[in-house]
């Protein structure tokens, strides 16, 4: 069937020449044309001319973008008719007829110009689909300067001076019908390269457009004058009504978002039970940074409609930047808020070294959440990972060289909080400095003085001093002391002192004796060691004559309080010397002093 229907082509265009159907938008622009080109019209009658061709090529350039596949699948390339009118050419050319050659010649070389033109489109709206609006220009540059190269090729022959050839054949009228359509075509691809250049930003915006399904409804609002005379003066500034329109709604879904996602979070925390205890803390520490990632979503939403719907490789390196930065600081309040509620509970447990180790562990997560937050932020500023890496391994011996005294330190950490040596909020004393333990940090443990200094320990010292722990006491609090009685006290006296002394501890609420009740917290042991000693028990009590000083008879007095609390101690010894006190007053017995008795011989009776 195509063979027979190229046959009967053929047939007729031998006999008379077939006149070019040109495409409706082709066939106005090229009436237009005619109608500038005429030297009768007038400045203003052009001016109406330009602006309706003007509107001619907005309204094609609306419908190719709204019909862009049935645009390219029905895009004519003109084979059958090129095919055909070459063969014409041949036969006229045999048969010598040089007007009816010239005719084909010209109209050959209109529908190359027409299948050129449907290329070119063919080729600028596949360009459309790029990364961005530069990549987007680069290509439809490369396209141009390709098509005007063969625009060039095809204008090799003036034809002018046929129009001059005064003939009334059908031949010479064809020919120079062809002839005038030719460089009017001609003239009109000259402007659909200007009016590509033009819509080069449109063009590529309304592809956007196309993606999301909206470029019915982007048409129709530009379609009218009042948002094209908005639009006159947005152009300036890269905005348009549209763009300013995706910009609002974009801000008022956001908007809207950020409500339903802290609704979504409220109702997820409050209806899941083990989170129910951190619901309000964590709420509230991530308030603020939740927020802010949404406004800059937002701000990159419309930067993002700003630039066309496309990104630019800076800006969005930037942009991933900063949500790489808010995105590891939500974590890290998230993390420090479920630790601030666990240190509240652990505060009221017993054993104080949980304190120690969630502390530190916080602190090393804190530093694990900085230190993957370092390495994506710089992943997104180009940095070459694998060689940051590899440099670190090669410079490791280095750097463990530089840092020996933090890396001392840090396993000195570790060493304080496996051996239990001491807690936080333990008297200790270490190297002559004494204090409670505010905190056992990464680097150094910090020591609060009784006379309220603070002092930074580094924790690799614990591994060759001596700690002294006023803490790891769990029953008895030493309470040692000598009392002297003078020389002129009765023997009998002094042993009635002493046994009710001893009766007098023995049976004080405040002092441990052996009799005294104490149950174990390690009830089962894998290692041979005394319980009282590992637990800070101690009971014992004595009551003895010590010595004959110098200047005084010394009674020895050594017990332990109940209590390790200081101030209870304090409280138990002073009752105990108040007893004391009373005990040798009624046994008629009296404090001893230092003192030195002087004796002198009498001379005279010695002379005598």
């Amino acid at each position: 069937m195509k063979y027979f229907v190229l046959f009967l082509f053929l047939f007729y265009s031998s006999l008379s020449h077939a006149s070019i159907e040109y495409p409706s938008f082709v066939s106005s622009q090229m009436n237009l044309i005619e109608k500038i080109n005429d030297a009768n019209q007038t400045q203003e009658s052009i001016q109406k001319l330009l602006e309706e061709q003007n509107s001619l090529y907005e309204k094609h350039l609306g419908y190719m973008m709204s019909n862009q596949k049935e645009f390219l699948q029905n895009l004519k390339l003109y084979s059958d008719e090129i095919y055909a009118i070459q063969k014409i050419m041949d036969i006229n050319k045999r048969a010598g007829n040089s007007y009816a050659y010239l005719r084909d010649e010209v109209g050959l070389k209109i529908y190359r110009l027409l299948r050129n033109q449907n290329l070119l489109i063919k080729d600028v709206l596949n360009s459309l689909d790029s990364d961005s609006l530069q990549e987007y220009k680069d290509k439809l540059h490369a396209h141009v300067d390709s098509y005007m190269k063969k625009l060039q090729d095809l204008d090799d022959k003036d034809y002018h001076s046929y129009l001059n050839i005064e003939d009334d054949s059908p031949i010479v009228e064809a020919l120079q019908q062809n002839i005038r359509d030719y460089y009017k075509l001609y003239e009109l691809n000259g402007d659909l390269v200007s009016y590509l250049y033009k819509f080069e930003n449109k063009m590529y915006s309304l592809e956007k457009y196309s993606r999301y399904n909206l470029i019915s409804f982007v048409i129709f609002v530009n379609d009218s004058l009042l948002v094209q005379k908005i639009d006159l003066y947005l152009y300036d500034y890269g905005l348009s009504v549209m763009k300013l329109i995706f910009m609002v709604t974009l801000s008022l879904l956001i908007y809207g978002f950020r409500k339903l996602l802290f609704y979504s979070v409220i109702k997820f925390v409050v209806n899941v039970s083990w989170l129910q205890r951190y619901a309000s803390v964590i709420l509230e520490s991530l308030k603020v940074p939740i927020e802010a990632l949404i406004v800059l979503i937002n701000i990159n939403m419309i930067l993002f409609v700003y630039n066309s719907f496309s990104t630019q490789e800076s800006v969005s390196t930037l942009f991933n930047i900063f949500y790489t930065i808010l995105i590891t600081f939500i974590f890290y309040r998230a993390l420090n808020s479920i630790a601030q509620v666990k240190l509240c509970d652990v505060q009221t447990s017993e054993t104080k070294m949980k304190n120690d180790l969630i502390n530190v562990g916080i602190k090393i997560l804190n530093f694990l959440i900085f230190l993957i937050g370092t390495l994506v932020v710089l992943f997104f500023s180009g940095v070459n990972l694998t060689a940051v890496l590899s440099g670190l391994g090669i410079g490791g011996f280095a750097v463990a060289f530089a840092a020996k005294d933090t890396i001392s330190n840090f396993f000195g950490t570790l060493s304080i909080l496996g051996s239990n040596v001491f807690s936080q909020g333990d008297w200790i004393e270490v190297n002559s400095k004494e204090g409670v333990v505010v905190e056992i940090g990464l680097r150094v443990t910090t020591l609060r003085t009784f006379d309220n200094a603070l002092i930074a320990i580094p924790n690799g010292t614990f591994a060759t001093a001596d700690v002294k722990n006023w803490n790891k006491r769990t029953l008895g609090r030493r309470i040692k002391m000598n009392v002297g009685v003078k020389y002129s006290s009765k023997s009998h006296d002094i042993q009635n002192a002493l046994r009710q002394i001893r009766e007098m501890l023995e049976s004080h609420p405040g002092i441990a004796t052996k009799d005294t009740m104490h149950e174990h917290r390690s009830a089962h042991m894998t290692k041979l060691v005394s319980k009282d000693d590992l637990e800070g028990v101690k009971k014992t009590l004595l009551v003895n004559l010590d010595e004959f000083a110098s200047s005084s008879i010394n009674i020895m007095i050594y017990c332990f309080s109940k209590s390790v609390d200081w101030g209870e101690w304090l409280d138990t010894k002073e009752d105990v010397m108040y007893k004391i006190m009373g005990i040798l007053e009624k046994n008629n017995l009296e404090f001893a002093f230092p003192s030195l008795s002087l004796y002198t011989e009498d001379t005279k009776d010695k002379l005598l």
